[in-house]
């Protein structure tokens, strides 16, 4: 928030007494705190230091006149305008941004802190201050307090209906740019011409796969000058194949931090949005859908509202001639794809071999100035002896031009033939298509998966998602740059892949008969199951991946199939409630079970009986799901190693069911992300006589932990990170004595480690970042085994001192992460 507009705001109230206003801030933060469960406890905190300024400020307030040293209040003017940008900020937090949570209440605690140290050292030593100027800060702070209330309740899990008023105004909801773009210089310029020099209200940017159409378009988003004409009113949203109104009408409310309301029909949803468009007061506002697929012109037709100041920018292969302009993005020049080309396969680390210029020339103009093709292609080649460059050449030189998607897959094939297979690495690169087109992949999903089908170890599978992400193959986002991501910690870490490189691996495991092929790619549109398996109900596949994904209109009864040696079976489904299909039950070699909720609410998922019996499964990982009360009991003999839950409802699988004590005798992992109402652990956890790894993480309404925790002897792995209502460690993890990592980062509400911390003779590494709040024992000098602490930069440096005591001792400081990804 800019100083200018606080100016404002203060000088239309000037009129007020400031102890009246206080008082009416005081009244708004309790009522934020009434109504907003998500930052309750810490609206109330906030409330509570408000409340012990009040003597301080009704002193000032007795006093009319000049205060003759301003300089003393500059201290709470600086505390005043970051809390009025940080609450800015936060106000903006959207539902699929909840993530943001933890970050926005730490901060607000340290405003807490600051206002009382501000509290206790100058406004308890001057009593006379002209306080107008800060009281009116201080309104605007309250105020955007209040309007972060509301952008948080519409943040919270499970609200589909009902309206929501404005909350200020949205933010470009655009990717990030992962690299600096190579030859798009004029498009850009020209694009923008278009869009904000002419106005266009509709446009279409129309080229091949793999030509840099979003590239194009995310850095148009990012360009100073359209920042300048739409500020935060970009509105970025990925359309692809499965294209649905209702669910882009839900993203695009969300985008602009509004409650999504209950839509009633397609109709309804587009008379709702163009309600919202409407409400922008006349603010530029643009809308970019990107991967719109041809036959999506029902869709681009309702989205398009013939409104001053509202454009649509359309990223597609199609041209959709009779909606208006197009821009046809042209494929790099000569000059721009060897500079593309270069970078890729002749990083500044250097190359074992750089071939000569006729064979580079030959493998370059080859790509035909894709940029996808280009990049793949020049890591594949990276490091490569210079027979295997000659070789490329050869084949390049029998290729006709690649305009078409099938010879565009063509040249990729030959990039993926060159992989390194010793660690199954172009195996794991087909087992890609298992996940929805343009959909996020958990990293962790596919190690473990990994795991499991290939045999490898977690440290390999972990080796091949870099190794195809540093191919160009796949785009990895690793969120928690602090070495963690070393100690095997990918739970925040995430997947995306290009459609066409999608297509290229479920193209190579579709090559095989449907009864032969070693991966099943199912994609169900409706109630329309494919005609292979609705008349084979009688016969055997040999499937060992088995992928099927509904969308939101599927209601059917799940047909018979015999797939008796699937070891990985993916469920992906979009509903509020869905049924597992009972032919599970035969496969007998299942390892790995992954469902995947897609929709905005957790589903409540049934049948999970289904599961209960099968000899071999060790992996289940269930995302944005109603765990029902019979899902442990049911799973709970079984030979279960690993237990996943990502934004799941669980209270009532916790809560209400009570487990032998000899249950989940193999269970060794367990990991909870995101549950919002887990409260407290269940007694069951901490009969687990095998629990190696133990991760609860941004769990907001996890407050305490057990003594019993002290029971889980063989723990070596404990991560807490981001469970921020989380207020201290029981005494008796002491007892841990196997701990070798100790993850508490984030938890803002510890104050206090226990002295028993000190008794963890084999911690080797612990995280401490955002934690400058928490006292550090005397008896941490014990841990002579502890080779690494992070934190925050208060945080380390309250560590320096035990270097004397705890020999080879490092400590990181860590810098705050960008959580720009989000978008």
């Amino acid at each position: 928030m800019s100083s200018s507009f606080i100016q404002s705001t203060g000088s239309a109230s000037a009129g007020a007494g400031f102890n009246i206003l206080f008082e009416h801030i005081l009244n708004a933060i309790l009522n934020v705190s009434r109504k907003n469960t998500i930052f309750n406890s810490t609206f109330q905190r906030l409330e509570q230091t408000l409340r012990s300024m009040a003597p301080a400020i009704k002193k000032i307030d007795s006093y009319n006149r000049d205060f003759d040293r301003p300089e003393e209040i500059d201290g709470l003017k600086a505390i005043l305008q970051k809390g009025a940008e940080l609450v800015e900020k936060a106000a903006k937090i959207k539902r699929y941004d909840v993530m943001r949570k933890p970050m926005y209440s730490r901060k607000l605690l340290k405003l807490e802190d600051k206002l009382k140290r501000y509290n206790t050292t100058v406004l308890q030593l001057h009593q006379v201050a002209d306080g107008k100027e800060i009281l009116f800060e201080v309104k605007q702070l309250s105020n955007q307090v209040r309007q972060m209330s509301m952008g948080a309740a519409a943040a919270g899990y499970g609200y589909s209906g009902g309206s929501f008023g404005a909350v200020g105004g949205g933010f470009s909801s655009a990717p990030m740019l992962k690299v600096v773009p190579v030859g798009l210089e004029i498009p850009l310029r020209e694009l923008k011409k278009k869009m904000v020099n002419d106005e266009v209200p509709f446009l279409v940017l129309s080229a091949p796969g793999g030509c840099g159409k979003t590239t194009l378009a995310t850095a148009f988003c990012h360009d100073a000058e359209v920042k300048v004409r739409y500020e935060d009113n970009i509105i970025y949203i990925t359309v692809s194949k499965a294209a649905n109104l209702l669910t882009i009408a839900q993203n695009i409310f969300q985008r602009l931090g509004r409650r999504v309301p209950g839509f009633q029909s397609e109709e309804d949803a587009v008379n709702k949005l163009e309600c919202l468009i409407k409400d922008m007061d006349g603010k530029p506002t643009l809308l970019v859908l990107d991967d719109v697929w041809s036959g999506s012109e029902y869709i681009l037709e309702k989205l398009y509202f013939k409104m001053i100041n509202y454009q649509v920018l359309v990223t597609s292969r199609d041209e959709f001639k009779s909606f208006g302009s197009t821009y046809k993005l042209q494929t790099l020049s000569d000059t721009d794809a060897m500079e593309l080309f270069r970078q890729s396969a002749f990083p500044q680390e250097g190359n074992s071999y750089k071939p000569d210029q006729e064979v580079l020339e030959k493998i370059v103009k080859s790509c035909k100035g894709f940029p996808l093709l280009i990049s793949v292609v020049g890591k594949s080649l990276l490091r490569k002896p210079a027979v295997e460059w000659r070789k490329r050449a050869k084949e390049c030189s029998k290729t006709a031009s690649f305009l078409e998607n099938s010879e565009v897959l063509d040249c990729l094939q030959k990039s993926v033939d060159a992989l390194d297979n010793k660690q199954s690495i172009k195996e794991c690169y087909m087992d890609l298509g298992l996940f929805p087109e343009d959909r996020r992949i958990p990293a962790t999903a596919l190690i473990e998966m990994w795991v499991e089908l290939h045999g490898l170890d977690e440290d390999d599978a972990s080796y091949n998602l870099y190794e195809l992400s540093f191919r160009n193959l796949v785009d990895l986002v690793v969120i928690r740059k602090d070495g963690s991501e070393d100690d095997g910690f990918h739970n925040e870490d995430f997947v995306t892949q290009h459609d066409l490189l999608r297509d290229l691996a479920i193209r190579q495991s579709n090559s095989a008969s449907f009864q032969i092929a070693e991966r099943l790619f199912v994609e169900i549109t409706g109630n329309i199951f494919p005609k292979w398996w609705t008349e084979s109900t009688e016969k055997v596949f040999k499937a060992k991946l088995l992928a099927i994904t509904t969308d939101e209109n599927f209601t059917s009864s799940w047909p018979d199939i015999h797939a008796p040696e699937v070891e990985v079976l993916v469920l992906n489904f979009k509903a509020q409630a869905y049924g597992l299909p009972k032919f599970i039950e035969r496969m007998q070699n299942l390892k790995v079970l992954i469902v995947t909720n897609h929709g905005l609410c957790p589903a409540d998922v049934s049948d999970i009986h289904h599961v209960a019996s099968l000899p071999n499964l060790k992996r289940i990982r269930l995302e944005n799901t109603l765990i029902p009360p019979n899902f442990l009991p049911s799973i709970a003999s079984g030979t279960i190693q690993k237990l996943s839950l990502f934004m799941c409802s669980v209270g009532q699988a916790f809560s209400n069911v009570i487990l032998q004590p000899n249950s989940f005798p193999d269970l060794e992992g367990i990991d909870i992300d995101y549950c919002s109402d887990l409260m407290e652990l269940p007694v069951w956890f901490f009969n687990l006589a095998q629990l190696k790894k133990l991760s609860i993480t941004n769990c907001q309404s996890l407050s305490v932990l057990p003594e019993e925790l002290g029971n889980l002897v063989t723990l070596e792995v404990l991560r807490l990170g981001s469970c921020i209502e989380l207020s201290e460690l029981p005494e008796s993890i002491g007892n841990l004595v196997g701990l070798k990592i100790l993850d508490i980062s984030y938890c803002a509400s510890i104050k206090k480690l226990p002295e028993q911390v000190g008794e963890l003779c084999n911690l080797r590494k612990l995280y401490m970042i955002e934690c400058d709040r928490c006292e550090i024992p005397m008896s941490v000098a014990q841990l002579g085994n502890l080779e690494k602490v992070v934190g925050d930069e208060e945080t380390a440096n309250s560590w320096e001192i035990y270097k004397t005591d705890i020999p080879g001792l490092k400590i990181t400081k860590h810098k705050q992460v960008s959580l720009d990804w989000l978008h």
